[in-house]
């Protein structure tokens, strides 16, 4: 069964506009289903799918290095699929030689790695592209198949096994088994092959050192200590994980108020299940001690797809001063700051006062499993 994603319709929208569109994401986050449901709105004559994990594809395009030879690959299709294309070398200046000649016929190019794509395409296609991510999913997105009172049997299970497409609509062992699998497969064969990594246990012992973290603010300097690393390879490595659409970082927010806290950031995970899996904790929430950094994970990175998801570019942090008052999430749109807590356990949470007493006219909304589908409804 296909599950509509939010980006649909604005990868629709933005078809036949004389620009390449990349889509990004980690593997196994559905981008090949989503274009390929784009390509089925198509008479088949007229689309082409192209998939560069294959070797007679990568072969194709890296004896193809002129416009007439691109042209022998699209043909005259209308819209063409390059799917997983950081994998071509020079992909950046191959999609500009067929965006530039051949204006009429989309392409679209999805990649797993923003590390690699990205790099490849931004100078060659400054003002030619229009770029889209994909995440798990979202409770929107699942809002697609399920009722609210489903998402709300559900929800103990997001937080354990993630919201990967391949362990939606699973059973619990299964859901382990194919959560373990993601992780397993794209973080080390995935990550490994950026700048020739070789490490394999650094990145595992960092990771797991990230997952035991979230919530918290993270030091690159302790981190390097427990793993035995310089601060720079930390720094390094957490670079290629965001990149990798494994984690995602918060800086803290501050308007130079002196008991602001300014330097430390907080990473969170884009999926709970790949947390939860480099720990080896697939236990119920009712048997979990971190039930609140999950929660607060949740949150977070809900919020996130939601902005993404309809193509804002909002400002997020975490806020905290040195007196230890904090705040889970800040949002800053338009101007106005917007404030969200996390509260897995319902209760009465009022703003701290250094915030109430200097932020007087931002939003305040505190997020409990009893409210939490009216936000990202």
């Amino acid at each position: 069964m296909y599950i509509q994603r939010l980006i649909e319709t604005e990868v629709k929208a933005s078809l036949y506009k004389g620009k390449i569109i990349i889509i990004y994401g980690a593997r196994q986050v559905g981008k090949t289903t989503l274009v390929k449901k784009i390509l089925s709105d198509l008479p088949g004559t007229e689309s082409l799918y192209l998939n560069c994990d294959e070797g007679d594809i990568q072969k194709l395009f890296r004896d193809s290095i002129t416009s007439t030879a691109l042209k022998q690959i699209i043909g005259d299709k209308k819209l063409v699929v390059i799917d997983e294309a950081q994998r071509i070398k020079d992909i950046g200046v191959k999609l500009k030689l067929l965006v530039d000649n051949f204006p009429n016929q989309q392409v679209i190019a999805t990649g797993s790695s923003s590390f690699e794509l990205a790099n490849e395409v931004i100078e060659p296609l400054t003002g030619r592209n229009i770029q889209f991510a994909l995440y798990p999913f979202s409770l929107p997105e699942l809002a697609g198949i399920w009722d609210n009172l489903e998402i709300n049997r559900q929800l103990e299970t997001f937080l354990v096994y993630g919201s990967y497409p391949a362990v939606i609509e699973k059973s619990l062992e299964e859901k382990r088994s194919i959560i373990l699998q993601i992780s397993q497969d794209y973080l080390y064969k995935d990550i490994l092959k950026f700048q020739n990594l070789k490490n394999s246990e650094t990145i595992e012992k960092l990771l797991v050192a990230l997952a035991l973290q979230v919530g918290k603010e993270v030091s690159y300097t302790e981190l390097a200590s427990l793993i035995g690393v310089s601060k720079q390879t930390v720094a390094g490595y957490i670079d290629i994980l965001e990149k990798t659409f494994v984690i995602f970082k918060l800086k803290p927010f501050s308007r130079n108020l002196r008991k602001e806290l300014g330097k430390l950031h907080k990473i969170y995970f884009w999926d709970l299940g790949v947390r939860n899996a480099l720990i080896n904790n697939f236990n119920p929430i009712s048997l979990r001690s971190d039930v609140g950094e999950l929660w607060e994970s949740f949150i977070i990175g809900e919020k996130r797809k939601q902005e993404y998801s309809a193509g804002r570019k909002t400002n997020t942090y975490f806020w905290r001063t040195y007196d230890q008052q904090e705040i889970d999430l800040i949002e800053e749109k338009e101007g106005h700051l917007f404030a969200y807590e996390a509260k897995w356990k319902k209760a009465r949470f009022k703003p701290p006062k250094s915030w109430r007493d200097t932020y007087q006219n931002s939003t305040w909304i505190s997020v409990t499993p009893q409210n939490y589908l009216q936000i990202f409804g």
